[in-house]
């Protein structure tokens, strides 16, 4: 894995999202984003928490119900309590799972935790670059793109400017998946235009540019178009099949988490795309 700095000068969102979660792995310059961010939308941490939860939920449901044994989780972030590849092999031990990130303490971190799980790895690469990390070593030994995979875009997109395509991204990754395959995606959202603008140019000022925009309901609506959208469909992940009153009591005011779980539809160019790939 390559040696990358740390700018200590900088937060990161990765950073921030740990704090929000009492985690340890922050900066004093993370924490005083959060500070700032908590001004302006004072449930955030409650956000966080609840967008944690709905990933546990959501990666369970696909191990148990659905038998999904590949996972490949987009802009990861720092490993936490009960992470994807956690959940997934408590339920079989052969699940197979690829954490993709690009903010150096989280690979370090990864890394570290991961070095004696011969079925999970980690990636440095930027998440938009397809190319590079369907063909990566580490997902070719670990992925088998004949049988089905779950991708994960949890709470990530809205660190994507619209430059990058966050929409583009999430179309290239299912052009890559047989149909029973699954994606889960969720980014922050809110129907109020001010807040939306404020917390954007927040972020961006405290991440130096290194944030997309919160976007609306129907931006992530139009992700998962084509794709076959499970029950309860497309909601505050708040409640996305809660596990108890708890954590539906556990939820963003100013802003939410919205997405769901779709399943890839059959499809009549899936052998083209295998073709063009392994040529």
């Amino acid at each position: 894995m390559e040696n990358r700095h740390v700018d200590l000068s900088v937060p990161s969102a990765a950073r921030m999202y740990d704090w929000l979660l009492d985690g340890s792995n922050n900066f004093e310059v993370d924490r005083r984003a959060c500070r700032l961010l908590l001004q302006a939308a004072p449930t955030s941490r409650e956000l966080a928490r609840n967008n944690r939860w709905f990933l546990q939920r959501v990666v369970r449901t696909l191990a148990d119900e659905h038998g999904i044994r590949q996972f490949i989780d987009f802009g990861s972030g720092l490993p936490t309590q009960q992470n994807v590849h956690q959940i997934a092999q408590g339920i079989d031990p052969d699940c197979r799972v690829i954490y993709i990130d690009n903010d150096p303490v989280v690979l370090s971190l990864g890394q570290s935790l991961l070095d004696e799980n011969d079925k999970t790895a980690i990636l440095s690469a930027d998440m938009t670059d397809t190319d590079a990390i369907f063909n990566h070593p580490a997902v070719g030994r670990l992925i088998n793109f004949d049988k089905p995979v779950a991708a994960l875009f949890v709470s990530v997109l809205h660190c994507l400017p619209d430059i990058a395509d966050p929409e583009g991204l999430v179309r290239r990754v299912v052009q890559e998946l047989v149909p029973g395959s699954f994606v889960v995606v969720c980014q922050l959202v809110s129907d109020d235009p001010t807040f939306r603008d404020a917390v954007t140019e927040l972020m961006r000022v405290q991440t130096q540019g290194n944030w997309g925009r919160v976007r609306e309901e129907a931006d992530v609506d139009r992700i998962f178009e084509g794709l076959l959208v499970q029950w309860p469909g497309l909601v505050d992940v708040t409640d996305w099949r809660p596990d108890s009153e708890l954590q539906q009591r556990q939820r963003g005011i100013e802003w939410t988490e919205y997405g769901g779980l779709a399943e890839v539809p059959p499809r009549r160019d899936r052998d083209e795309k295998v073709s063009a790939r392994t040529a």
